[in-house]
Parts: structure tokens; sequence; C-alpha cells
């Protein structure tokens, strides 16, 4: 659903769906030096095996942030009055994300028509890597 649409929003309508490009090493460099976070485990491939890992593996912030946008590209960000998320598994490079949506509740708070969002991004296998939840005014 579009910001611009008149469309309520009901109880099981889908939406935030979006796609992203596969996870690559040099989104994971580039999202190291925009966020100031230089953690090795992001980048390093030794230190990531030594660590007891099969290879690097993405910042959590970098999957919320993809997250943050497929909502923002479903609600236009000043609706959004919540947003909240929990990290639910590791996302390795070269994963292809993809996040799902659902309108699971609509009601009434400071005079104000909102709706709870239930948020999901899962790889390409299907595995749940962040779950989330979001209130947005209708």
């Amino acid at each position: 659903m579009s910001s611009s649409s008149q469309q309520p929003f009901a109880v099981g309508q889908k939406l935030a769906n979006k796609s992203f490009a596969p996870i690559s090493r040099h989104r994971l460099a580039l999202y190291c030096g925009a966020s100031g976070d230089h953690n090795p485990i992001h980048v390093d491939t030794d230190f990531a095996t030594k660590a007891g890992f099969p290879d690097v593996f993405a910042h959590g912030m970098l999957v919320m942030g993809y997250l943050g946008q497929a909502l923002t590209d479903a609600v236009s960000p000043d609706r959004i009055r919540a947003f909240s998320t929990r990290f639910a598994a590791i996302t390795q490079v070269g994963a292809r994300l993809s996040c799902e949506g659902e309108v699971m509740d609509v009601f009434t708070s400071d005079g104000e028509q909102r709706a709870r969002i239930m948020l999901t991004m899962k790889d390409e296998k299907g595995d749940i890597k962040l779950a989330g939840e979001a209130i947005v005014a209708i």
C-alpha cells in the first residue's frame, strides 16, 4: 500500500513486501564506514572463521535498516508512531533478504486511528532473520 492511497488498513492486509539485492562484502564494508561499526566479524574472513563462523556476516543494524526501508516504502515516515525489532538469526554474506508485513490490528490511540503491523525479514531459504512491529497512523 502506498502512502498516498486512501484505502483503509484492514486486519490481514499484506504490505511492506520488498526484496533486496544479496548481501555483498562490498555492502558490509560500506556499512562499516557509514555506521562507524568496524567490528572485524563483519569484514575480516580470517577473524570470523577463528571466532567459529563460516564467514563474515551482516551487521544486525544493516538488516534492521532494510526492514525500516521496506516499512517507509509502504507507509509515509510521518505516519510511523513506533518501530521495534528483534534479531532472530545471523544474516550471512550472499543472503537474499525479503521483507513481509501484515496488518494485525486496527485501533484508536490518542484520538488517532492506528494499525499494528507485524514485519519479518527472511532470507531466500525462508529463515527469519529479524522480526519487527510498527504502529502507524492510518
